[in-house]
């Protein structure tokens, strides 16, 4: 059971896995009985220890978190095994505590990933020497009001999208920034990102894609019928607002990185804004990102002169 008072000389891990996949409970495994040999305590949830099949005791070096508390207490970090949308499941644990989260990818781009299923042993050897960084990312704050009462609060690393309930209605809204009108149209719905999730749900919804470096609120509108629908990219201090038009039929319903959802009538008003705490990723390398686009969108640059001409120039050749 997880110790609330965690020893301050003890390294912990908090381990999270996607166990519905083979792969996934192999990898954990032997990140487990890595660690465990190198000295750190690994934490795991008690569903997902039982489907590893561990047990789990203060003398094998495993604690299995039986509460629905804190389980980053005391951990230095969080070690996810499966795609993006585990490590986003991290984040909502780690949400308050500002835990770093490192990804290893077991999905299909796992743009929030650091490491590949394939780099277990360096991967191990990092988190042992903490030869890692951890990088903040900005995060949203996400509100809803109706009858200009609060009833939903949430945050959201990659998006908030507003979106329609019903298939065969359009969902009309008016759209604002800092609160300033800026158009009003009907849409499938309207999506606002963080730069970390420019290459998520805004990046299939034709927005741009914005390196996670820059300061900036986006949003995208969705098979928007209007004149001026284009994506819009706001200063980190803006407040982005969806109205839900109230003298329609067509209700909406919100949701926040794909995993928190909340119904939205007609009325109903959406407000966005930069996050008080950011989400910490954990970074093993200084590659940039215009080397991660290429690699996970397997982009095509074959034929680029650059490293040759360096290579030209650093030797002297006329």
């Amino acid at each position: 059971m997880t110790d609330p008072t965690p020893e301050p000389d003890v390294r912990r891990v908090l381990m999270l896995t996607h166990t519905g996949r083979a792969e996934a409970r192999e990898v954990a495994g032997a990140f487990c009985k890595a660690l465990v040999g190198h000295g750190l305590v690994v934490r795991l949830p008690e569903a997902e220890a039982a489907d590893l099949g561990i047990r789990g005791s203060e003398q094998d070096g495993v604690e299995i978190a039986r509460s629905e508390g804190d389980t980053t207490l005391g951990c230095e970090l969080v070690l996810v095994i499966g795609g993006d949308g585990t490590i986003l499941r991290a984040a909502e644990l780690t949400h308050a505590s500002g835990t770093p989260v490192l990804g290893v990818n077991l999905g299909h781009v796992g743009f929030l990933a650091e490491a590949e299923y394939d780099d277990v042993e360096s991967t191990i050897d990092a988190i042992v020497q903490r030869r890692y960084v951890a990088e903040d990312r900005l995060t949203l704050d996400v509100r809803v009001y109706t009858d200009g009462e609060e009833v939903f609060r949430t945050f959201a690393v990659n998006e908030a999208s507003v979106e329609k309930a019903a298939r065969e209605r359009m969902l009309e809204v008016i759209i604002e920034v800092d609160d300033r009108p800026l158009s009003r149209f009907g849409c499938d719905g309207v999506v606002c990102a963080t730069p970390t999730g420019s290459t998520a749900y805004n990046f299939s919804a034709g927005g741009p894609v914005v390196w996670p470096g820059v300061e900036a609120l986006l949003m995208v509108p969705i098979s928007a019928h209007a004149l001026f629908a284009r994506p819009l990219v706001v200063a980190p201090t803006s407040e982005l607002a969806v109205e839900v038009i109230s003298r329609t039929d067509g209700a909406g319903v919100l949701w926040c990185d794909g995993r928190r959802a909340f119904d939205l009538p007609p009325g109903a008003r959406i407000e966005v804004t930069r996050g008080d705490r950011p989400v910490r990723l954990v970074r093993l390398h200084e590659a940039p990102f215009t080397d991660r686009l290429v690699a996970k969108f397997d982009l095509p640059v074959h034929g680029w002169r650059g490293a040759a001409e360096r290579l030209r120039r650093e030797r002297g050749d006329a």
